[in-house]
């Protein structure tokens, strides 16, 4: 049997995962290699963990999360207001199956962006596709896209994200534009997809701050 040409099919195939284990498998002593029905299922499963790892490092560069932050290292306190029972629950990803929001509020320094990228990374891990913006950056790519006229497209690609991270909301005024563009996220989004948004500005303000009833 030609097992250089089986490794070589299987890459044709794109079945990366599986020919790196095929061809490390290749490598062991005689009486180390498994029964056919045994060396399938690894190799199956080699597939599976390849795909699954590849997924995650490609929904992780695509979030530009702006912290390498996982949720072991959020320090959980009363002083803080989280406690890691909660930090638990939000990193097993159901508010985002659900499509549920969560709002992190509190005075500056606090943790509030590290948090969110926690949860952004769990997320990734968890099979989601996350983007995260800081206000900043949101409302330059929205002067950008009304700019060059792919507002619609813009906005449709961001809604279709599970998880989506707003950060930083309230620190600088809304233009007219911002508030239309965030109600029309938020409205595309409602029951289909999750959101995050950190702030200083109490929960309680946000609706005079949007200037929206």
């Amino acid at each position: 049997m030609n097992t250089q040409n089986t490794a070589d099919q299987m890459k044709s195939l794109r079945l990366s995962g599986m020919a790196r284990r095929y061809e490390a498998t290749l490598q062991l002593p005689v009486h180390e290699i498994q029964d056919p029905h045994s060396m399938l299922a690894m190799l199956v499963q080699a597939e599976i963990e390849y795909r699954e790892h590849a997924r995650t490092e490609k929904y992780l560069r695509y979030s530009k999360l702006r912290y390498h932050a996982l949720p072991e290292d959020i320090l959980c306190t009363s002083e803080r207001g989280i406690t890691r029972e909660q930090v638990l629950r939000l990193s097993d990803g159901t508010f985002i199956e659900r499509g549920e929001n969560v709002l992190i509020t509190g005075a500056t320094g606090c943790g509030k962006s590290f948090l969110a990228c926690a949860l952004g990374r769990s997320s990734c891990l968890l099979g989601f596709r996350t983007l995260y913006f800081s206000m900043n950056k949101f409302l330059d790519a929205l002067a950008q896209a009304r700019l060059d006229g792919t507002y619609l497209r813009w906005i449709k690609g961001i809604s279709s994200n599970r998880l989506l991270i707003l950060d930083d909301f309230g620190l600088k005024p809304l233009s007219n534009d911002a508030r239309i563009a965030i109600l029309d996220i938020l409205e595309d989004r409602y029951g289909n997809g999750a959101t995050i948004i950190t702030s200083q500005l109490p929960v309680d303000n946000w609706y005079n701050f949007i200037d929206e009833p």
